[in-house]
């Protein structure tokens, strides 16, 4: 656990755990936060192993100026977490592009531009890790989560071919897909929809009433999770793919059962698009 770590999102929720799960075991951690106040407390218990610095994963600069604080606090990188981001309820056609862009550009475009600010250092490091917290909604789509989703998505994709370009340097990528755990993600961290229609109260309106009634109730242990993804980090062979939870699981193997059903039944006649003699 002597490894070097850059881990956004590191004020609350998993980012949280896992920051100080890491500082415990002895690992020296750059935790970051848009308001590096609420990491104080974490650099007074670690002083020679905690660096706290300012990251808004949305501001151009952040990235890298947290990413050289690790070179140059710790002598390099050897694994970026990428925790932070937010969620937003609400149907298509609720959505506002006031609501979503900014979902996109927390959790899509600050994701990406915090990898690209990594990537220097970790190639150097040999055997690097990078983590992308994704979601079981990164899995399965469901009403109400549909621009959630649609960030989750685009995570698991980017990752899945991140993953190939950055093997031969020796680094593993990591898609962990937490299933719902009880952190604060339900309250601080999500967004509703400010437009709610009544046409979709059976579909997105029962995310809503979800949410609400089960923020801070979430079957799932942060701390158990943590210690899931420091395994998985620690492997020599980390998995790509991380479903965290009974939830998680559930959904996974539903959407790969449905997905492997409508291929053979659909297969006869998807398969023969070739031309003609070719």
């Amino acid at each position: 656990m002597s490894r070097r770590w850059l881990i956004t999102g590191s004020s609350g929720g998993l980012g949280r755990v896992l920051a100080e799960a890491v500082l415990e075991r002895g690992g020296r951690v750059v935790v970051t936060a848009r308001d590096p106040r609420s990491l104080e407390d974490l650099v007074a218990r670690f002083p020679e192993t905690a660096r706290a610095t300012t990251l808004d994963v949305t501001r151009p600069g952040d990235a890298a100026a947290a990413a050289a604080l690790a070179e140059r606090e710790f002598g390099g990188l050897d694994v970026l977490v990428n925790n932070a981001g937010h969620g937003l309820i609400g149907a298509v056609e609720e959505g506002t592009p006031q609501e979503y862009r900014p979902l996109f550009e927390t959790n899509v475009f600050g994701l990406i531009e915090t990898t690209r600010a990594a990537l220097p250092y970790l190639r150097r490091s040999g055997g690097g890790r990078i983590v992308m917290m994704s979601s079981g909604a990164g899995i399965a789509g469901a009403a109400g989560d549909g621009y959630y989703n649609a960030t989750k998505f685009a995570v698991e994709g980017f990752s899945e071919a991140l993953a190939q370009e950055v093997a031969p340097f020796g680094i593993a990528t990591i898609i962990v897909e937490p299933g719902p755990f009880r952190t604060d993600f339900l309250g601080r961290s999500m967004r509703m929809a400010a437009v709610e229609m009544p046409e979709y109260a059976a579909t997105a309106g029962a995310r809503r009433r979800y949410a609400a009634e089960n923020d801070g109730q979430q079957p799932g242990d942060p701390a158990k999770a943590i210690d899931v993804v420091l395994q998985a980090v620690d492997a020599e062979r980390p998995p790509l793919h991380l479903p965290l939870g009974d939830r998680s699981y559930a959904l996974a193997r539903a959407k790969l059962t449905a997905f492997l059903e409508s291929m053979d039944e659909w297969e006869h006649l998807a398969r023969k698009t070739a031309f003609d003699g070719d």
